[in-house]
């Protein structure tokens, strides 16, 4: 029995029963929205959205701390649904789901008012004008969020999506849909208009339904297979779309590092949701100096963790085998396990491997589990050439304890992110954008201005001085020609054009 099982259709709609990871018993059962359901849903989208985008964003934002409270209120039973669903340890639940949305809800809710107000802009050359930009809400936004964090990556862009006076329907991965239904319920409960946040449940053809529904903007978190299919769909409907997508984040370790909060950071960076993060670290460079004290305090704290309290099951079926089968090529090919390595029941033992190269996928290719591979290289440079050859680019961290070097190496890294001396918090942090180079991504979420993201920014210019006419309209007149001629030499020929 998989953790997803296909039921009988009823009613005409495809039907699922989803399995916890953890024991096979029964968590949920849930239908497929048809095309049909889809276009429903959008409607009525479109339908509730101009008036939530005429609310005041100050209403919006009340409404968004209202559901905050409800989120603190419901907490623990909202926690133990996600970890039925997810089957992960607790602690991850609460620290990647719960406390990350209630920051996000916060954070953007009070600053909402300030980032969307309209902006006066001065205009360097035309100043007998007046400008400012007004962000408008971009209309029905599609959030596609996975299975590995499924609330905290449907709520994070929907938060931000509403505040900015946006619709959203929600499509969660099918092997996660109550985070889904979790999400649209506690904004219902908060007051929002009604159908304002949506659900759409099920697997690719909802989502293909949805790709086609010629929405606003698509909010993509997944793999990078999907991704591409998503973002030419959006490239021939015209449709903007924000992609995160895979990653293989390298760490550097310094010959200078300090290598017990090294090694503590590799395990927390690798094994957190039992690897099962986009920003995880998945293969470590680690200096010859260095490297036999490293790697043991890796093994010995490896030694302290416990499937369970620690390390949780797969979320997807799927992804055992291929964590698994990593490491059987790279053993093939000469690489040595020190701990760990066997997939038991749905879990895969915390592993950490040794003389690992580039000829191995596991080295290459995106492994999404708690798997540390170790490679020693002799100098600085070795390491950033090889973080830097690889077709991800999502994050890196480098560890020394010159913080100097680590941010001259963090600029030579192909990253979206990179942290020095720590890892696995740029998501949260709130302020900065994240996103990824190469492919694991395009464009960015997050950021002083994640708000924007949502939002199309509108110029507008006003006349100043109400004049009948412009030196520049018809008719074009030798005296204009010339007058134009001289202007160009004299703002952008002399010592003007320091001034404008």
């Amino acid at each position: 029995m998989g953790y997803l099982e296909a039921l009988e259709p009823v009613d005409g709609r495809r039907c699922f029963r989803l399995n916890s990871p953890v024991d096979g018993a029964e968590v949920h059962r849930f239908s497929v929205d048809t095309a049909a359901d889809v276009e429903a849903k959008v409607a009525r989208a479109r339908a509730v959205q101009p008036a939530w985008a005429a609310t005041p964003v100050k209403e919006r934002a009340r409404l968004m701390q209202r559901a905050l409270a409800l989120l603190v209120e419901r907490s623990d039973a909202i926690a133990q649904e996600l970890t039925l669903e997810t089957g992960r340890a607790s602690l991850d639940t609460l620290m990647i789901e719960l406390f990350a949305v209630c920051d996000s809800m916060n954070y953007y809710s009070r600053r909402a008012a300030k980032v969307l107000r309209d902006r006066s802009v001065g205009l360097h050359l035309l100043r007998h004008k007046k400008a400012k930009l007004v962000a408008r809400p971009l209309g029905v936004v599609v959030v596609i969020s996975p299975w590995n964090g499924p609330f905290v990556l449907s709520m994070n862009p929907t938060i931000q999506a509403v505040l900015a006076g946006n619709a959203v329907i929600i499509k969660p991965s099918e092997v996660t849909p109550m985070a889904g239904l979790l999400a649209a319920r506690l904004f219902a409960d908060a007051g929002f208009p009604e159908g304002l946040v949506q659900v759409a449940l099920g697997d690719g053809e909802t989502g293909a339904a949805l790709l086609g529904a010629r929405v606003d903007k698509v909010s993509f978190t997944g793999s990078v297979a999907t991704g591409r299919k998503v973002g030419e769909i959006c490239g021939r409907n015209l449709v903007p779309c924000t992609l995160e997508l895979g990653g293989k984040d390298a760490m550097i370790v310094c010959a200078d590092a300090n290598v017990e909060r090294a090694a503590g950071g590799a395990l927390f960076g690798g094994f957190m949701n039992a690897g099962q993060f986009c920003s995880a670290v998945e293969r470590i460079y680690v200096h010859a100096d260095v490297a036999d004290a490293f790697t043991k305090a890796v093994v010995r704290m490896v030694g302290e963790l416990e499937l369970g309290r620690d390390l949780g099951p797969f979320i997807s079926e799927r992804q055992g085998p291929i964590v698994a089968e990593q490491v059987a090529d790279a053993v093939s090919k000469g690489a040595r396990v020190l701990v760990g390595g066997n997939l038991d029941r749905g879990y895969f033992q915390p592993t950490v491997v040794a003389g690992v190269d580039h000829r191995m996928a596991l080295m290459t290719e995106e492994t999404f589990g708690p798997v540390l591979p170790i490679q020693v290289v002799k100098s600085e440079e070795e390491a950033i050439r090889l973080a830097n050859d690889n077709r991800y680019g999502l994050g890196a961290s480098v560890w020394t304890r010159d913080t100097k070097r680590g941010e001259a190496i963090a600029r030579r890294l192909q990253a979206g992110a990179v942290t020095v001396n720590e890892t696995a918090l740029t998501y949260g942090a709130l302020e900065l954008p994240f996103g990824g180079v190469k492919e694991s991504g395009v464009g960015r979420v997050n950021g002083a201005d994640g708000l924007l993201n949502f939002s199309q920014l509108l110029p507008i210019v006003t006349d100043r001085f109400g004049l009948s006419t412009e030196a520049v309209w018809y008719p074009y007149t030798p005296k204009k020609l010339e007058d134009l001629r001289k202007g160009l030499k004299i703002l952008f020929g002399t010592v003007v054009r320091w001034f404008l």
